[in-house]
């Protein structure tokens, strides 16, 4: 999922920027247009450039997740305390419409109000979106395909089951008065199982939804 323009370019434009970067090509009729290998691409947010668009278009996000976020409710029975809430999607599709840099700052300041209520549990949430989102972002942008899009989701999926478990591990006896041995006994029956379904959840959903939500923010830029 990207954000592109269909609208041609003048061919004079598209082979001076095709002698820097060799990502258009020209169509033999006087104008040029982005080919096909480069239909995914995120543009503007590849150049490293920052446009007013760009920035709102990250509050946007930003806005989103925060928001999102306080929609929680439990996944596993008799474990309450392990709620989930869907703004690792937000993280998600931003960091496939924008790169990792958007997922990087959506999963962190989409946080931000939670820092003030729970420290220690924001700063595990932090731990695993910023785990889910930015792996996958990294991967889709090589890899600008379906399968791309699932490798990306695969990978971050684990990244963030590896760092819940462990950060679990470490963080929660800090704040929960549990013993690093009461946190592992709940490794298998609880912690393991709610991750998986929270990171199903979030994967499916953001497969599901990214390309329909490109194409949205495509027909916006127009």
């Amino acid at each position: 999922m990207s954000i592109f323009s269909h609208t041609s370019i003048p061919a004079r434009t598209i082979i001076k920027d095709a002698q820097s970067s060799g990502n258009a090509t020209n169509t033999g009729t006087g104008n040029a247009t982005v080919s096909p290998k480069d239909a995914h691409s995120t543009g503007v947010g590849d150049s490293g450039r920052w446009s007013t668009r760009r920035i709102a278009m990250y509050a946007c996000f930003v806005a989103l997740s925060m928001a999102l976020s306080f929609v929680e409710f439990p996944l596993i029975p008799g474990v309450p305390w392990l709620k989930y809430d869907p703004s690792g999607i937000v993280a998600l599709v931003a960091g496939f419409a924008y790169g990792p840099a958007a997922a990087l700052i959506v999963s962190i300041l989409g946080f931000v109000p939670h820092l003030f209520i729970s420290p220690w549990g924001t700063l595990m949430a932090w731990l695993v979106a910023v785990g889910l989102s930015v792996p996958a972002a990294l991967i889709y942008r090589r890899m600008h395909t379906r399968s791309g899009a699932v490798l990306g989701l695969v990978v971050g999926a684990l990244v963030a089951l590896v760092l819940a478990i462990v950060g679990n591990l470490i963080i929660t006896p800090m704040y929960a008065h549990m013993t690093v041995s009461q946190v592992a006994a709940l490794i298998v029956p609880a912690l393991l199982p709610f991750n998986l379904a929270k990171y199903a959840i979030n994967c499916v959903v953001t497969f599901l939804i990214y390309k329909p939500v490109s194409d949205l923010l495509n027909r916006s830029a127009r």
